[in-house]
C-alpha cells in the first residue's frame, strides 16, 4: 500500500550496517532521510551514496540522520562500501538496511505484497520500484517521498533545499514559492487570516493578489 504525506512511517526491526535498529527509535526525536536502492552494487546507486557520504555534514547540521537500504544483506554492503569509496572517494558514513526479506520495501509500498524468495535471485530490473526517498519528521510522519527510475541519479541537493523549506514551515507560518532558497522571501501560509497576519506582520506584506502575501524569510 502506498505511503501519503502526512502518514505515520512505518515502524520496523532490520539489520544494518551498523547492527541491529528500531526505525522509530534510531529517528528519535530528529528528522530523517530514507532512500532506497534496489540492489547492491549497480552504477547509478554508487554514484548517490557516495556523494551522499559527502554532504552528510549538511544534513548532520540539520539534524537530520541519514539511513539507506538495498535489498541485499549486509556483508554484500560492506563489499558494496568499498567499491564506492574507491571509486567515488566517499565511503557510506551511514547505516544501510539489508531489506533481504523485503519487510522495509513492503512496508513503504516499494514491493509488493506476494514478493518472496532470495534476493540474491532477483535483479536489480526485479526491484526497480526500490528507489525511492522518504523524509520523516520527528513526529514519524512522511513529509516528502520522491521515486526516481533507475536510469536518473537522485538530486540530494534538492533534497536538502526540501528539508530546509519543511523545517521553516514547521516552525513559522509561511510556505516557500517556486524555487525558493534559504535566506529569499516567502508566502504567509492561506491557513492564515489577514487578521491574524497582521499581528505576526504588523509591517504588513506585498500582496500583488489579495491571495499573495510576500513577506521576508522569518529567523
Amino acid at each position: 500500500m502506498a505511503l501519503h504525506l502526512g502518514d505515520i512511517a512505518p515502524d520496523f526491526r532490520a539489520e544494518t550496517t551498523e547492527g541491529p535498529i528500531g526505525f522509530h527509535d534510531w529517528i528519535g526525536d530528529a528528522w530523517a532521510v530514507l532512500f532506497s536502492h534496489p540492489k547492491d552494487f549497480t552504477p547509478i546507486c554508487t554514484t548517490e551514496l557516495g556523494y551522499m557520504a559527502r554532504i552528510k555534514p549538511d544534513f548532520d547540521s540539520r539534524g537530520v540522520k541519514i539511513i539507506g537500504l538495498s535489498v541485499d544483506p549486509v556483508d554484500r554492503h560492506a563489499a558494496w562500501a568499498a567499491d564506492i569509496e574507491e571509486t567515488q572517494g566517499y565511503a557510506p558514513n551511514f547505516p544501510m538496511i539489508a531489506d533481504v526479506d523485503f519487510n522495509v520495501s513492503k512496508l513503504y509500498g516499494m514491493l509488493g505484497a506476494d514478493v518472496s524468495g532470495d534476493p540474491a535471485d532477483r535483479t536489480a530490473a526485479d526491484n526497480q520500484t526500490v528507489r525511492n526517498v522518504f523524509v520523516i519528521g520527528p513526529d514519524k510522519k512522511v513529509k516528502l517521498v520522491l521515486v526516481y527510475p533507475m536510469t536518473t541519479g537522485r538530486n540530494f541537493d534538492e533534497v536538502l533545499r526540501v528539508i530546509d523549506s519543511l523545517q521553516l514551515t514547521a516552525k513559522h507560518k509561511v510556505s516557500t514559492p517556486v524555487n525558493w532558497k534559504p535566506g529569499e522571501n516567502v508566502v504567509i501560509a492561506g491557513s492564515v487570516t489577514d487578521e491574524q497576519a497582521r499581528e505576526i506582520w504588523p509591517d504588513g506584506w506585498e500582496s500583488p493578489k489579495p491571495y499573495i502575501r510576500i513577506v521576508q524569510q522569518p529567523s
